[in-house]
């Protein structure tokens, strides 16, 4: 792999991808396409932008995240998670690139008692979940370089996450009824990028006297916060930590008094050892992270 390889980066224009815009910045020519340049919809607009810029590393955080929409808009939901995925891995493999992938932990059914490990079986209970572990696998199958971060609770500063809800209702509404029974671990979208940068520098350097590097590492890992809470107990934090003007009244609530069109699991905690072994890299807790994405007003 060259010294200053072209990275291509899609949805540039979502949280995780608007973030990796910047720490990607000065490992290689980052080549930033938003929807609008590239649609994963479109297989065929994929093959073709791949082919045209030749790139070295292709970083995808671009998917179909419309948990609940997903659940009629099954085929969408199918060509953008789990079809277009394979389709990059395809093209990677054709140009010796690595594709690095962003999956969830919605491919696995909750019900384990403690944090998930990559090794763990996975068992999606919503099209959604069913959608990125099909591009999980479609990528695999390709047989090429690639790695899969699994994140979970992603938020940041933009775009639609938990964490804009939450400030956005609290100037709406005087009380809010939070989900307290789904346990997961809360993942700053800088956090995603910034871990995701150290991996590609680590293989560039690898690469200039080892180009198996990216193949030796290749799989699964999961990528997220280092410890846990509930859905109530993060809107908690975060007024605590950046109280708004009228502070609303929190009452936890039990999944079953929020219904919704597709099922949560109940248990998102994602075990990060395997990418600590791995890359020597240790996420930040979420509470540590969620000060500084919240020190930034």
């Amino acid at each position: 792999m060259s010294a200053a390889p072209t990275i291509l980066l899609t949805g540039v224009r979502g949280q995780v991808g608007f973030e990796l815009a910047r720490t990607l910045q000065g490992l290689g020519r980052i080549v930033a396409l938003d929807r609008s340049a590239l649609d994963l919809a479109n297989l065929n607009q994929i093959r073709c932008m791949v082919r045209k810029l030749k790139p070295q590393i292709i970083v995808n955080p671009a998917a179909y995240t419309a948990v609940d929409q997903a659940e009629t808009e099954v085929s969408q939901a199918m060509r953008v998670n789990a079809q277009a995925p394979g389709v990059l891995a395809e093209e990677a493999k054709r140009l010796n690139a690595v594709l690095i992938h962003y999956s969830t932990d919605y491919v696995f059914d909750g019900t384990k008692e403690g944090a998930y490990v990559e090794e763990d079986a996975p068992n999606p209970h919503s099209v959604y979940g069913h959608s990125k572990r099909m591009g999980e696998r479609a990528i695999a199958d390709a047989g090429g370089a690639h790695l899969i971060l699994r994140a979970s609770w992603v938020y940041g500063r933009r775009g639609q996450n938990f964490l804009l809800t939450m400030r956005r209702l609290a100037a709406e509404r005087s009380e809010l009824q939070i989900v307290d029974d789904q346990i997961g671990a809360p993942t700053w979208a800088v956090t995603i990028a910034a871990l995701t940068a150290q991996i590609v520098a680590q293989g560039l350097a690898a690469g200039r006297s080892d180009a198996g590097w990216w193949m030796r590492h290749a799989g699964i890992y999961h990528l997220s916060a280092a410890g846990a809470t509930s859905w109530y107990g993060f809107a908690k934090a975060i007024f605590e930590r950046a109280p708004p003007a009228r502070m609303p009244q929190l009452n936890p609530i039990k999944t079953e008094h929020y219904p919704r069109p597709a099922k949560r699991p109940a248990n998102s905690r994602l075990c990060t050892d395997k990418l600590t072994r791995t890359f020597g890299l240790y996420p930040p807790a979420w509470r540590a992270a969620l000060q500084l994405c919240l020190a930034a007003d």
